[in-house]
């Protein structure tokens, strides 16, 4: 044991004095002991020691106590709970982190919730990440400001309390989990590798590019009655669109529309596929900004059985399209072998479709309790709380093959709900998505469906990340977003598009003649290959030991 702390001690002490040269030798004198809070026009000076106190007592009081009387019930115990919280990671694993793309992108986090008059440099902030982590008790809030290279650090409270939220257990242990698969030294037929010097593989085309068809629109607007429910369909397809090949349904996230992932509907619509985009209309756009003017709920329960209902009574329509003479689709709408893609709410929708079962009992439990740290994702299924059964099975048989992107799985489909996915599945996750984090809502879910499956982590992909430009452009900021900044999206996140296109294309391309000829684009090797600086890709059909380890630590936790 002593050798072990020992050499704990050692590297900690090696990582400090990498960190310390970039300051002078005299950074370790100086360190933040008081903290400025602040709170639109009001400010308060708390010393270090005192947010130590109730850090250790669970009660805000002496010079605290004025202040907090500015924070709603909510806001004190968040604040306490966020003071006692440590980052699971060492200061080796933060060392790593704060050194890539995705560590970049928690540094800027850092840094919003700093007033104006402490707009901490980068390495200011690094450094107190680093040095924070080498404490006895691991990295925290309060051994983050004890190692801050100043004697003050000005905080903007409401800021500090959105990123402590967002940066909570999940999203570390995510990242602890992204860094397992890329540092592990894992075989190449499990995750790429590191080693510039090993040899590329010849691939034999790139299907990333669009294919040799031109792509057509049909506008469809489809009325169920049965439900009251009127639904738009647009279908992307082209000439060389056949029966040969499935027909792709898509299922949009919260608050969007049916043009979420039009690019994608193109590119496959242009290699001879028929995409049919639909509008969820209890969840889309126009009903969120209803709700907001305070005209309906965003959302109401049923929703998270109508979506699915949605897509068969698609196919239904699809179907009859199919056999209606004199159209340009007949005979080439194969519905009974039909591939379902899902973004967010509409991943958790193509899941379900796949046969994976809503299973409510647990998650009834766990929202009636008053959560301090719930993601967007959790909260966002809390809804369905409010369904009168505890399971529901929903799967539509034509569905053979489903790929989630981005989706909320974490509560919706409780311990065993998605081991009875029925079909061949992809599952893709963002490293840096705080509204659905990976970990808890990708991750862990994916270890419980069946094989076949893949995995695609996305290394410093955010939430938005994998939405067509025209969608994710115009929507930060608005106040329907589900993270108003810290989002990668429009050109930044071309390197991501350009990787979905092609692994969904060759997912696709499995329920075709043409299955070997895409089969290379759904390995390890590829993902290495299509990888980028800003974007290294990862893809595992299985989640190895190293990585495992992660996740057990946050379950069992």
């Amino acid at each position: 044991m002593g050798k072990s702390w020992g050499n704990i001690k050692t590297v900690a002490g090696f990582f400090s004095a990498i960190v310390l040269t970039q300051f002078g030798a005299n950074t370790s004198a100086i360190a933040a002991d008081t903290v400025v809070v602040r709170l639109g026009l009001f400010t308060e000076s708390i010393s270090l020691a005192e947010l130590q106190k109730a850090a250790k007592t669970g009660e805000l009081s002496g010079s605290l106590q004025p202040y907090v009387k500015k924070l709603s019930e909510q806001q004190r115990r968040f604040f306490l709970g966020a003071l006692g919280m440590n980052v699971p990671m060492s200061v080796v694993t933060v060392n790593k982190l704060v050194n890539t793309q995705i560590g970049t992108t928690i540094l800027n986090d850092f840094a919003t919730a700093l007033a104006r008059k402490d707009k901490a440099g980068v390495q200011a902030l690094r450094a107190g990440l680093v040095l924070g982590s080498t404490a006895p008790q691991g990295l925290s809030i309060l051994s983050f400001i004890a190692a801050y290279p100043s004697k003050r650090l000005e905080i903007n409270l409401p800021q500090a309390l959105i990123v402590t939220r967002s940066l909570n257990t999940a999203f570390w242990r995510t990242q602890q989990f992204m860094l397992a698969l890329t540092h592990s030294g894992l075989s190449s037929d499990i995750a790429p590798q590191l080693d510039p010097k090993t040899p590329q593989i010849a691939f034999p085309f790139d299907p990333s590019q669009p294919g040799i068809a031109q792509v057509k629109i049909l506008n469809l607007s489809l009325n169920d009655q049965k439900r009251d429910r009127q639904i738009l369909v647009d279908i992307y397809w082209s000439t060389a669109a056949t029966a040969n090949k499935p027909v792709i349904v898509f299922s949009h996230g919260f608050g969007s529309v049916r043009t979420d992932l039009r690019y994608l509907a193109e590119h496959l619509a242009s290699h001879g596929y028929v995409v049919a985009a639909l509008e969820h209309p209890g969840s889309n756009e126009a009903n969120t900004n209803s709700a907001f003017q305070g005209k309906t709920r965003v959302v109401m329960p049923q929703e998270f059985l109508n979506r699915p209902q949605d897509i068969s009574f698609v196919l239904d329509e699809l179907e009859k399209l199919n056999q209606t003479a004199n159209n340009p689709l007949q005979g080439k709408l194969a519905t009974n072998k039909a591939m379902v893609i899902g973004y967010s709410f509409g991943g958790s929708t193509a899941l379900a479709l796949a046969g994976a079962e809503f299973q409510l009992e647990h998650l009834k439990q766990r929202c009636k309790k008053n959560l301090t740290i719930l993601s967007l994702g959790e909260a966002m299924q809390c809804i369905a709380q409010e369904l009168p059964e505890n399971s529901y099975q929903l799967r539509d048989t034509r569905i053979k093959q489903a790929i989630a992107l981005n989706p909320t799985t974490s509560l919706i489909f409780g311990e065993t709900g998605l081991t009875k996915v029925q079909v061949p599945t992809l599952v893709l996750a963002g490293s840096a998505d705080k509204t659905t984090p990976a970990l808890t809502e990708q991750i862990i879910g994916f270890n419980k469906i069946p094989s076949p499956k893949w995995l695609v982590g996305i290394v410093g992909g955010t939430h938005l990340s994998v939405k067509d430009p025209s969608k994710t452009l115009d929507q930060i900021g608005q106040p329907n977003t589900p993270i108003s900044g810290g989002e990668v999206v429009g050109e930044q996140a071309a390197d991501v598009r350009k990787y979905v296109k092609a692994i969904a294309l060759a997912f696709a391309a499995q329920m075709t003649p043409e299955a070997k000829n895409y089969a290379i684009f759904l390995t390890s090797d590829y993902a290495q290959f299509a990888s980028t600086a800003a974007f290294p890709f990862r893809l595992i059909t299985q989640i190895p030991p190293d990585a495992m380890a992660v996740v057990k630590k946050f379950v069992e936790k």
